[in-house]
């Protein structure tokens, strides 16, 4: 599934452990990887002004860049060789750019980078790669918990049934079978959605239909897990979603949640969704985040 990875890197933390991440998915999949730098341009003359870099400017980047890039390449334990490259522009766009020019299948990056005035990977940025990539996107914050970076024993897949939730399972069902992970599928019945108006008492015969279609679309999950031969634990909660799954993540010691980035909205077209948004931004473990906009997937 994975046979080219892209790691890019401003030499914080959190791109490191990105990288680290992404060198065992290579390994695990025999993918080659790619590690970047991108000099941002914007930040000539002050944050974000849009100017021109000046040479000397642009020379002490482009060296930064390049220390930045070396010490990434020595930090990983790669399959096989390590193909470099460093680039000048908006970090967003040209990340976006290098993976439409080299067929990239997945990006792993830091989720809070460096944020100075010369050089920086900011979550803003992985936002902004997440909701535009047409592949995966693996985020990662520099925790306790995405310390290990050579197994994930267990990934969490959420689920509402949605396109966009579905175009998860098929990452996490190959990364457990690489990795021989338990899967765990889990569907929140958003009582957000169900209360209405100043209610006390939420419609019992609605939340129990909801929570016969929360197991219904898990098990969907969990038999094509099974087809892969990957153990896999369904799981339907009454809640509100982003706690929700980070409260089951965090009690279920899981190593790596898998779900999709896009939601329908009534114009029918792709958006980043809230809650994935808030994983991102907010799990001490890691987060495959799958773009569905561009995917053809049945609606469950």
């Amino acid at each position: 599934m994975f046979d080219s990875i892209l790691v890019p890197t401003d030499g914080s933390e959190h791109a490191t452990r990105a990288a680290e991440h992404g060198a065992a998915l290579a390994h695990a999949f025999s993918a080659s990887l790619h590690v970047m730098a991108v000099i941002d341009t914007r930040t000539a003359g002050g944050p974000f002004s849009g100017g021109d870099l000046e040479d000397e400017t642009l020379d002490r980047m482009t060296a930064d860049a390049e220390d930045t890039v070396t010490a990434i390449t020595d930090a990983v334990d790669a399959a096989g060789a390590i193909q470099t490259t460093i680039r000048t522009g908006n970090p967003a766009d040209e990340i976006c750019a290098y993976r439409d020019d080299h067929d990239i299948d997945l990006i792993a990056m830091g989720t809070h980078g460096r944020t100075g005035v010369e050089r920086y990977l900011a979550g803003s940025v992985t936002e902004s790669v997440v909701r535009h990539a047409d592949v995966p996107v693996f985020t990662v914050r520099a925790t306790e918990q995405s310390r290990k970076t050579d197994s994930y024993d267990d990934i969490l897949v959420p689920t509402d049934g949605s396109t966009a939730a579905t175009a998860a399972v098929e990452p996490a069902c190959e990364i457990a079978a690489q990795f021989d992970s338990r899967l765990h599928a889990l569907n929140v019945v958003n009582l957000g959605d169900v209360a209405t108006g100043s209610e006390y008492t939420l419609p019992t015969d609605l939340i129990d239909t909801l929570e016969a279609q929360g197991e219904k679309v898990t098990e969907r999950i969990a038999a094509r897990a099974r087809e892969s031969g990957v153990e896999t634990v369904t799981q339907v909660v009454d809640g509100f979603p982003a706690a929700d799954i980070l409260d089951y993540a965090e009690e279920n010691d899981i190593d790596l949640i898998v779900m999709g980035t896009a939601g329908r909205t009534g114009l029918n077209r792709f958006i980043m969704g809230s809650t994935t948004e808030r994983l991102i931004r907010h799990a001490d473990m890691p987060v495959l985040a799958v773009n569905a906009r561009d995917q053809r997937v049945d609606e469950a």
